[in-house]
């Protein structure tokens, strides 16, 4: 179901949001009963606490969550959603102002913790829902949240329902919502327009590989999102373990991403130009699968040797980006779950990307925070070239030694393109354990915080 805030009505029960150092203030203001329920009770403002207070039939009158402190909620990156998640069902308005952090953003946490993938059994989100605050736009907000809700959706989906096709069926189906046009180019299709290494990675699979290319918007700057979608990633002939292959299906985190976040834009009529384009394959074995020691000739005519099929994603994104390329859009992303140093390094918390441009880099990181979808800046590091130049081919995919695995992969996407302000996000797409908002499963990321600093990036 949508994502969405509750209408205002006379049975809404009243939430007040107490900090700690506020909270005896507010408790010597309320009436003498319910100071004695509260303490009777034992509450204690903390992020996730919260009560309902009684009338005299013993119906509620009003309910109270803990808000902590600024250090408990540099903890919690959505607060207000941790009361969503602990109160009883019903129906709820803010009636205090929000104590600290921004309200726009602790609205966006509370529809988030409604979140649930029910597609297969039923899970349960938050069910107290919240009338949208005075002076916020519902509209935005909800659009918001229902793009991260697909996002969500789609890494969620396993494999045996989100495949090539079907993650061909999840675009054409946004795309007939928004009115965007989309053309894919499949099968042995991808030789004869020139995109042989999604070819040569999607080959083996039973589901066709394929080039989704969707476009939306007549006027404005052109923003084109490029992101990986591996449906299921098996290592190919250098086979995964099977303790490593659990989580593959979400290795398409980084398309779902980008049609969320290409939502995102659609239903809030940004005005840009959009183009979105997926490579959408399955790295799988048979006969015909890409081999170690295979040397492939991209798009852009760099050829590429081939020290490890696990190393698929980067293959797939350099033929699209070299096609995104010859549009010359004013700003490029790509947005893949490309690697597990990039998870080792900043875990599966934080965003980290690569640009450079350092004024892109500075917009992005000051709203980063403020949207509760954090990034962190790594380094385009030029003297790690040669570590991904083999000899024996232009590049290699996977260089051996282990140092800088997110780095060196960033370095190999860098070489097919020419935008001085393009930016590349190596994403995990996936909480590990529940949190305020942001559900055990699938999850965008660095999605919000691009929608945040795109006005400035692109003058809109």
């Amino acid at each position: 179901m949508p994502l969405s805030f509750a209408p205002d009505s006379e049975d809404a029960l009243p939430l007040h949001l107490v900090e700690n150092a506020d909270y005896d203030g507010w408790c010597a203001a309320q009436t003498p009963a319910h100071q004695a329920w509260l303490a009777a009770t034992g509450f204690k403002p903390g992020i996730g606490k919260t009560a309902l207070l009684p009338g005299a039939d013993g119906r509620p009158v009003l309910a109270v969550a803990g808000f902590g402190d600024t250090k408990t909620r540099a903890r919690s990156r959505f607060p207000l959603a941790a009361a969503a998640a602990t109160l009883p069902k019903g129906n709820y308005r803010l009636a205090s102002p929000l104590p600290a952090g921004d309200l726009e953003t602790e609205a966006l946490g509370w529809l988030l913790a409604g979140y649930s993938f029910d597609r297969y059994a039923k899970q349960g989100g938050a069910t107290a829902t919240l009338v949208c605050p005075d002076g916020l736009n519902a509209t935005r907000i909800e659009a918001i949240a229902n793009a991260e809700a697909l996002t969500r959706d789609l890494i969620n989906t396993p494999a045996s329902d989100m495949g090539p096709d079907a993650l061909e069926t999840a675009c054409r189906d946004l795309a007939a919502t928004f009115e965007a046009s989309i053309n894919v180019t499949s099968g042995d299709a991808l030789l004869a327009a020139n995109l042989p290494m999604i070819h040569a990675v999607g080959r083996a699979a039973a589901s066709a590989p394929r080039l989704i290319d969707m476009r939306w918007g007549k006027a404005g700057p052109q923003l084109t999102l490029v992101g990986k979608g591996v449906c299921f990633d098996t290592g190919g002939l250098n086979l995964k373990p099977g303790s490593s292959m659990g989580l593959m299906k979400k290795d398409m985190g980084g398309a779902a991403t980008v049609l969320g976040l290409a939502r995102m834009i659609m239903a809030l009529d940004l005005p840009l130009r959009l183009r979105v384009l997926i490579p959408a394959v399955e790295n799988a074995v048979s006969g015909n699968a890409f081999r170690p020691g295979d040397i492939l000739t991209s798009r852009k005519g760099l050829t590429v040797e081939i020290n490890n099929t696990d190393a698929e994603g980067r293959l797939v994104l350099a033929d699209a980006l070299t096609l995104a390329d010859e549009d010359t859009p004013d700003l490029l992303l790509s947005m893949a779950t490309l690697t597990g140093a990039a998870r080792v390094a900043v875990g599966p918390d934080l965003s980290p990307f690569y640009t450079n441009d350092d004024t892109l880099a500075a917009a992005l990181t000051s709203v980063a925070t403020k949207v509760s979808d954090p990034v962190w800046r790594m380094p385009f590091w030029d003297p790690y070239e040669t570590m991904i130049e083999p000899g024996i081919a232009d590049l290699d995919n996977a260089p051996s030694g282990g140092f800088a695995g997110s780095i060196t992969a960033a370095l190999f996407l860098r070489r097919f393109t020419e935008n001085p302000r393009y930016t590349h996000f190596d994403i995990y797409g996936w909480n590990p354990k529940p949190a305020p908002a942001r559900s055990k499963g699938g999850t965008g990321m660095g999605a919000r915080a691009l929608l945040a600093a795109l006005p400035g990036l692109l003058d809109l």
